[in-house]
């Protein structure tokens, strides 16, 4: 019996998809999430588990092994620096795959692919709001009293609406400007 032992061709030549397949396993280390349709997602994480099982331990054969599969230099050294390390004390199921719907265009399942600890940047926009929201250090006096003296002596020009300006530019036919129509 063959039970279990296929994958999906994902309707690809053999070099295209394992070039598809060490670009999004690439992808998922440098963001730790990525969107894309069910298919790929079940293939992306047989390979993605793969390489972080190897990462866990941090070797020179396990690197070469896992670099034969990723060729940037810095997502490589994430994977065996950080996500090898913090997946240390898991068995496995390094990833979860979320459903969010289907795609517009062909009605394609799509999904989120991410690591399982991975945070959202949702909280740490949260942190950059709470910096911002820190008042300032107060400007000398003197300073601010300089520029208050300076907005005062310029006085604010009045912006007129475009269509009175066109009023004003072009005078009706043979009507002086100033003289208001009955029509």
């Amino acid at each position: 019996m063959n039970h279990k032992k296929g994958f999906n061709k994902l309707n690809r030549n053999a070099s295209h998809r394992k070039a598809l397949l060490r670009n999004m396993a690439t992808v998922l280390f440098k963001h730790e999430r990525i969107v894309t349709t069910k298919a790929k997602a079940i293939e992306v994480r047989r390979v993605a588990e793969k390489m972080i099982t190897r990462a866990k331990e941090d070797s020179v054969h396990n690197r070469r092994v896992v670099g034969e599969k990723i060729a940037d230099q810095a997502i490589l050294a994430k994977l065996f620096t950080d996500i090898g390390p913090r997946m240390k004390e898991r068995n496995g199921g390094y990833t979860r795959i979320l459903k969010i719907g289907f795609r517009d265009q062909d009605a394609a399942s799509m999904v989120v692919l991410e690591l399982v600890d991975h945070k959202l940047e949702v909280e740490k926009k949260d942190d950059k709001k709470k910096v911002a929201d820190k008042p300032k250090k107060a400007a000398p006096k003197a300073a601010s009293k300089a520029k208050k003296d300076d907005v005062k002596a310029e006085p604010k020009a009045k912006a007129k609406s475009p269509r009175a300006t066109k009023k004003a530019a072009a005078p009706a036919e043979g009507k002086p400007a100033d003289v208001k129509s009955a029509e």
